[in-house]
């Protein structure tokens, strides 16, 4: 294959079709590996169980959700709203006789030869695990489609694509998540919003984070951990856009770069948007205005106040910043005279942070 660092920048959107874009067939399989185990959640799993148990809905979330998966990368996150969980607290101390029940059910599925699944192996340690990962095989795929399944409380209720939920939901959010500080622990709950906040955005956009995850992805094989979330990367890439762009169809390689310079800024980020939460509302203000006093690089989580997946490791960012600087010399950022490509003028941070007093609009 071609590879990034040698593609000259008018190449770029050629690049992401025949490398990154995933081919029909391939989406095919991953959309019939969901139906299947969708299928098996809310029909199968949890019938004739000691306790009745409703699946009220499963959301796929991760990259397959958001229309941002990369070619071969057959990942889908599935997150499954149970009756049972009432509240943040319940999915905390219970997600995890959930997982225990929804593995030994695919084992029967197993025995009984409906399909055939491999379970990744989980960390003895973790008495509570919060998720169940698998690789399902079936007859009708081609290959295996790697699975995360997440039990979760459904905090949301049925909200409506495009409003912003009540406000009290992010209250209660955050009187739970303070003390003990267990900040960005139910951002599956908030799936549906994560994948709202990307959905909507132009294909170009989608395929720029795509180039971007190509990057990480290339980064982390290496220089190995620690480094930033992947979803810093996105939301970043997001941002970029918004302040430097807004065309439907900008210049790829000015949008590659403009992420790149600011993963170098990481020191000074400060990033957060208010689509989903309402600053009307004085909890939730005077909570973000917290949350952004803390060490840069702060990047909210759009879904999730509570949620910086910015933060945490300013290792892992020192680390990408210099693979940064090293790629922008290279022939992917260069016109054909051998003249930088440029990037847009973003500011390194949202460009109003709340003050007491003022409305603020990120």
């Amino acid at each position: 294959t071609m590879e990034l660092r040698n593609t000259p920048a008018k190449d770029l959107d050629k690049f992401i079709k025949e490398y990154l874009q995933p081919d029909t067939i391939f989406r095919e399989q991953v959309k019939r590996a969901i139906h299947i185990i969708c299928s098996f959640l809310k029909e199968r799993c949890f019938r004739g169980g000691s306790h009745s148990v409703q699946v009220s809905k499963v959301v796929k979330g991760g990259s397959s959700g958001k229309g941002t998966a990369l070619r071969g990368r057959s990942d889908a996150d599935l997150v499954v709203f149970l009756s049972p969980l009432r509240s943040f607290q319940d999915q905390l101390t219970n997600r995890g006789e959930f997982i225990k029940e929804i593995r030994k059910q695919l084992e029967a599925c197993q025995r009984e030869k409906t399909f055939d699944v491999k379970f990744e192996v989980q960390n003895p340690r973790w008495s509570n695990p919060r998720v169940l990962s698998f690789v399902l095989y079936s007859p009708q795929l081609q290959e295996g489609v790697e699975f995360d399944v997440l039990p979760a409380f459904d905090a949301l209720g049925q909200w409506t694509e495009g409003s912003r939920p009540d406000p009290k939901i992010y209250i209660k959010l955050i009187q739970e998540c303070t003390s003990p500080p267990r900040e960005g622990e139910f951002s599956t709950c908030f799936t549906e919003l994560q994948r709202d906040f990307l959905r909507r955005r132009p294909a170009k956009l989608k395929s720029l984070i795509r180039l971007v995850k190509h990057w990480y992805q290339m980064c982390k094989e290496k220089l190995g951990k620690p480094l930033p979330q992947k979803y810093a990367l996105e939301l970043l890439t997001v941002y970029a856009w918004e302040q430097g762009s807004r065309e439907p169809g900008f210049m790829t390689a000015q949008g590659f770069q403009t992420v790149l310079i600011l993963v170098m800024n990481y020191q000074q980020l400060c990033i957060y948007w208010t689509s989903y939460y309402d600053l009307n509302t004085p909890e939730i203000e005077e909570y973000l205005k917290r949350q952004l006093k803390k060490p840069r690089p702060v990047i909210l989580d759009p879904a999730d106040p509570t949620g910086n997946v910015g933060g945490g490791d300013p290792e892992g960012w020192r680390r990408l910043a210099r693979e940064a600087e090293t790629w922008l010399s290279f022939p992917c950022f260069k016109s054909w005279d051998g003249s930088s490509v440029g990037s847009w003028s973003v500011p390194v941070r949202s460009s109003s942070l709340p003050s007491p007093t003022a409305p603020c609009h990120a």
